[in-house]
Protein backbone atom coordinates (compact mmCIF):
# COMPACT_ATOMS: atom_id res chain seq x y z
CA UNK A 1 0.00 0.00 0.00
CA UNK A 2 1.19 3.35 -0.95
CA UNK A 3 1.75 6.17 1.89
CA UNK A 4 -0.32 8.95 1.92
CA UNK A 5 0.64 12.15 1.90
CA UNK A 6 -0.75 15.45 1.44
CA UNK A 7 0.82 18.80 1.13
CA UNK A 8 0.83 20.58 4.61
CA UNK A 9 -0.44 23.98 4.84
CA UNK A 10 -0.59 24.04 8.56
CA UNK A 11 2.96 21.77 8.78
CA UNK A 12 1.32 18.07 9.34
CA UNK A 13 2.59 15.93 6.91
CA UNK A 14 0.86 12.73 7.85
CA UNK A 15 1.94 9.15 6.25
CA UNK A 16 0.11 5.88 6.77
CA UNK A 17 2.11 2.87 7.82
CA UNK A 18 2.97 1.06 4.22
CA UNK A 19 3.59 -2.19 6.49
CA UNK A 20 -0.58 -2.70 7.28
CA UNK A 21 -2.27 -5.96 6.49
CA UNK A 22 -6.17 -4.79 5.39
CA UNK A 23 -6.62 -8.43 5.26
CA UNK A 24 -5.93 -9.25 8.43
CA UNK A 25 -7.40 -5.88 9.93
CA UNK A 26 -10.52 -6.60 7.82
CA UNK A 27 -10.74 -9.87 9.21
CA UNK A 28 -10.86 -8.68 13.04
CA UNK A 29 -12.99 -6.15 12.37
CA UNK A 30 -15.56 -7.74 10.62
CA UNK A 31 -15.79 -10.91 13.54
CA UNK A 32 -16.00 -8.21 16.74
CA UNK A 33 -16.72 -5.33 14.69
CA UNK A 34 -14.30 -3.30 16.16
CA UNK A 35 -10.19 -3.32 15.49
CA UNK A 36 -7.55 -1.43 17.55
CA UNK A 37 -4.57 -0.63 14.54
CA UNK A 38 -1.14 -0.30 16.45
CA UNK A 39 1.42 1.84 14.47
CA UNK A 40 -0.57 3.63 12.29
CA UNK A 41 1.29 6.37 11.22
CA UNK A 42 5.14 6.25 9.89
CA UNK A 43 5.22 9.76 9.93
CA UNK A 44 3.63 12.67 11.11
CA UNK A 45 1.88 11.56 14.70
CA UNK A 46 4.56 13.07 17.05
CA UNK A 47 3.61 16.45 15.47
CA UNK A 48 0.28 15.78 15.63
CA UNK A 49 0.92 15.14 19.37
CA UNK A 50 2.68 18.51 19.90
CA UNK A 51 0.56 20.43 18.61
CA UNK A 52 -2.21 19.10 20.37
CA UNK A 53 -0.41 18.78 23.58
CA UNK A 54 0.71 22.79 23.32
CA UNK A 55 -1.75 24.31 22.07
CA UNK A 56 -4.38 26.56 23.97
CA UNK A 57 -7.40 26.46 21.17
CA UNK A 58 -8.84 23.45 23.77
CA UNK A 59 -12.49 24.85 24.95
CA UNK A 60 -14.07 22.85 27.45
CA UNK A 61 -17.39 21.05 27.13
CA UNK A 62 -19.79 19.95 29.23
CA UNK A 63 -22.77 19.29 28.16
CA UNK A 64 -26.49 19.82 30.17
CA UNK A 65 -29.97 19.89 30.43
CA UNK A 66 -30.38 22.64 28.27
CA UNK A 67 -27.43 22.79 25.78
CA UNK A 68 -23.58 22.98 25.69
CA UNK A 69 -21.40 24.78 28.32
CA UNK A 70 -18.54 26.07 26.88
CA UNK A 71 -15.07 27.48 28.52
CA UNK A 72 -12.06 28.63 26.47
CA UNK A 73 -8.34 28.30 28.52
CA UNK A 74 -9.11 31.55 30.18
CA UNK A 75 -12.44 31.39 31.63
CA UNK A 76 -11.12 28.29 33.12
CA UNK A 77 -8.46 29.90 34.92
CA UNK A 78 -10.67 32.94 36.05
CA UNK A 79 -13.33 30.59 37.23
CA UNK A 80 -13.89 30.48 40.58
CA UNK A 81 -13.97 27.54 43.28
CA UNK A 82 -17.62 27.77 44.05
CA UNK A 83 -18.46 27.57 40.53
CA UNK A 84 -16.73 25.13 39.14
CA UNK A 85 -17.54 22.96 41.81
CA UNK A 86 -21.46 23.56 41.03
CA UNK A 87 -20.29 22.56 37.51
CA UNK A 88 -18.71 19.46 39.02
CA UNK A 89 -21.67 18.40 41.39
CA UNK A 90 -23.94 18.98 38.75
CA UNK A 91 -22.11 16.96 35.83
CA UNK A 92 -21.75 14.04 37.57
CA UNK A 93 -25.87 14.31 38.88
CA UNK A 94 -26.71 13.97 35.19
CA UNK A 95 -24.46 10.88 34.64
CA UNK A 96 -26.57 9.21 37.05
CA UNK A 97 -29.26 8.72 34.83
CA UNK A 98 -28.58 10.13 31.57
CA UNK A 99 -26.36 10.97 28.79
CA UNK A 100 -23.53 13.22 29.85
CA UNK A 101 -19.47 14.18 28.80
CA UNK A 102 -17.18 16.65 29.73
CA UNK A 103 -14.08 16.90 28.26
CA UNK A 104 -12.29 19.25 26.01
CA UNK A 105 -12.19 19.73 22.11
CA UNK A 106 -11.11 21.78 19.08
CA UNK A 107 -13.11 21.34 15.92
CA UNK A 108 -11.54 19.81 12.80
CA UNK A 109 -12.10 22.28 10.26
CA UNK A 110 -14.35 21.71 6.93
CA UNK A 111 -11.84 20.99 3.87
CA UNK A 112 -13.99 22.67 1.56
CA UNK A 113 -14.48 25.64 3.56
CA UNK A 114 -12.19 28.68 1.53
CA UNK A 115 -12.14 30.95 4.89
CA UNK A 116 -9.91 28.21 7.02
CA UNK A 117 -6.77 29.30 7.99
CA UNK A 118 -3.61 26.90 7.26
CA UNK A 119 -3.65 24.84 10.40
CA UNK A 120 -2.47 21.11 11.44
CA UNK A 121 -6.23 19.97 11.88
CA UNK A 122 -6.62 21.53 8.49
CA UNK A 123 -4.09 19.03 7.46
CA UNK A 124 -5.31 16.60 9.22
CA UNK A 125 -9.21 17.14 7.53
CA UNK A 126 -7.46 16.87 4.31
CA UNK A 127 -5.49 13.74 5.04
CA UNK A 128 -8.88 11.91 5.77
CA UNK A 129 -10.34 12.89 2.98
CA UNK A 130 -7.87 11.53 0.92
CA UNK A 131 -7.88 8.36 -1.56
CA UNK A 132 -4.96 6.21 0.18
CA UNK A 133 -7.10 6.42 3.84
CA UNK A 134 -10.49 5.93 2.73
CA UNK A 135 -9.29 3.28 0.23
CA UNK A 136 -7.63 1.50 3.08
CA UNK A 137 -10.60 2.33 5.70
CA UNK A 138 -13.00 0.95 2.89
CA UNK A 139 -11.09 -2.51 2.56
CA UNK A 140 -11.45 -2.71 6.66
CA UNK A 141 -14.86 -2.23 6.69
CA UNK A 142 -16.20 -3.59 3.50
CA UNK A 143 -18.16 -0.33 3.18
CA UNK A 144 -17.20 2.20 -0.09
CA UNK A 145 -18.23 6.14 -1.08
CA UNK A 146 -17.10 6.97 2.44
CA UNK A 147 -16.69 10.89 3.49
CA UNK A 148 -15.03 12.02 6.59
CA UNK A 149 -17.54 13.84 8.85
CA UNK A 150 -17.85 15.98 12.21
CA UNK A 151 -14.02 15.49 13.21
CA UNK A 152 -12.79 17.26 16.69
CA UNK A 153 -9.75 16.96 18.73
CA UNK A 154 -10.39 15.51 22.37
CA UNK A 155 -8.48 16.17 25.54
CA UNK A 156 -10.04 14.40 28.48
CA UNK A 157 -8.54 15.92 31.67
CA UNK A 158 -9.07 14.94 35.17
CA UNK A 159 -12.60 14.49 36.18
CA UNK A 160 -13.72 13.82 32.45
CA UNK A 161 -16.05 11.57 30.54
CA UNK A 162 -18.17 10.07 28.10
CA UNK A 163 -21.43 7.52 29.09
CA UNK A 164 -22.81 5.31 26.93
CA UNK A 165 -23.89 6.25 23.32
CA UNK A 166 -23.84 4.55 19.77
CA UNK A 167 -23.10 7.01 17.81
CA UNK A 168 -25.95 6.40 15.23
CA UNK A 169 -27.96 10.07 14.86
CA UNK A 170 -30.52 10.22 12.29
CA UNK A 171 -29.65 11.98 8.97
CA UNK A 172 -26.24 11.07 9.43
CA UNK A 173 -25.66 7.71 7.96
CA UNK A 174 -22.55 7.17 9.95
CA UNK A 175 -21.08 3.51 8.80
CA UNK A 176 -18.10 3.90 11.40
CA UNK A 177 -16.40 5.63 13.96
CA UNK A 178 -12.63 6.45 14.14
CA UNK A 179 -10.28 7.33 17.11
CA UNK A 180 -6.80 8.54 16.28
CA UNK A 181 -4.74 7.79 19.75
CA UNK A 182 -2.00 10.65 20.79
CA UNK A 183 -1.83 9.67 24.35
CA UNK A 184 2.11 8.93 24.85
CA UNK A 185 1.73 7.95 28.38
CA UNK A 186 -0.83 6.88 30.07
CA UNK A 187 -1.65 4.33 33.06
CA UNK A 188 -4.50 1.75 32.82
CA UNK A 189 -5.91 2.93 36.17
CA UNK A 190 -5.86 6.33 35.41
CA UNK A 191 -9.16 5.48 33.66
CA UNK A 192 -10.05 7.05 30.26
CA UNK A 193 -10.71 3.91 28.34
CA UNK A 194 -12.47 3.26 25.60
CA UNK A 195 -15.16 1.18 26.97
CA UNK A 196 -17.14 -1.46 24.37
CA UNK A 197 -20.74 -2.81 26.50
CA UNK A 198 -21.56 -6.12 26.60
CA UNK A 199 -25.25 -7.43 27.42
CA UNK A 200 -26.48 -7.52 30.74
CA UNK A 201 -24.08 -4.50 32.04
CA UNK A 202 -20.78 -6.51 30.95
CA UNK A 203 -17.76 -4.81 29.71
CA UNK A 204 -17.20 -6.40 26.56
CA UNK A 205 -13.91 -4.69 25.74
CA UNK A 206 -11.85 -1.80 27.17
CA UNK A 207 -9.40 0.27 25.55
CA UNK A 208 -6.30 1.82 27.30
CA UNK A 209 -5.34 5.48 25.47
CA UNK A 210 -1.92 4.49 23.59
CA UNK A 211 -0.15 6.62 21.38
CA UNK A 212 -0.16 6.50 17.40
CA UNK A 213 -3.16 4.10 16.96
CA UNK A 214 -6.34 4.20 15.02
CA UNK A 215 -9.62 2.54 16.91
CA UNK A 216 -11.97 2.00 14.18
CA UNK A 217 -15.38 0.33 14.99
CA UNK A 218 -19.10 -0.41 13.58
CA UNK A 219 -22.22 2.50 14.27
CA UNK A 220 -23.95 1.52 16.04
CA UNK A 221 -22.45 0.33 18.98
CA UNK A 222 -23.02 0.82 22.50
CA UNK A 223 -19.50 2.58 24.09
CA UNK A 224 -18.00 4.90 26.74
CA UNK A 225 -15.08 6.36 27.41
CA UNK A 226 -15.07 5.98 31.24
CA UNK A 227 -13.75 8.65 33.96
CA UNK A 228 -9.94 9.84 34.42
CA UNK A 229 -8.62 9.79 37.93
CA UNK A 230 -7.28 12.64 39.74
CA UNK A 231 -4.13 10.79 39.90
CA UNK A 232 -3.55 11.12 35.70
CA UNK A 233 -0.39 13.27 35.47
CA UNK A 234 -0.96 13.47 31.39
CA UNK A 235 -4.45 14.11 29.46
CA UNK A 236 -6.14 11.69 27.22
CA UNK A 237 -5.84 13.17 23.59
CA UNK A 238 -7.11 12.00 20.65
CA UNK A 239 -8.87 13.11 17.35
CA UNK A 240 -12.42 11.71 16.33
CA UNK A 241 -14.72 11.30 13.47
CA UNK A 242 -17.08 9.57 11.38
CA UNK A 243 -17.13 7.93 8.36
CA UNK A 244 -20.28 7.51 6.31
CA UNK A 245 -22.05 6.76 3.17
Amino acid sequence: MNDATLPASGGLDLRINPGLDPVALAAEYQRDGRVRIADFFVAGASDLHDYLDDTDEWIQLISTDDGVLEFDVDELAEMGARRRARIERDKHRRACTGFQYSYAGIRVPEVDDPDEEPSPLLDFARFMASAPLLNLISKITGADDLHFTDGQATAYGVSDFLTAHDDDVAGKNRVAACVFGMTRVWRLEWGGMLLFHGEQGQCAQGLVPQFNTLDLFKVPQIHSVSLVSPAASHRRLAVTGWLNQ
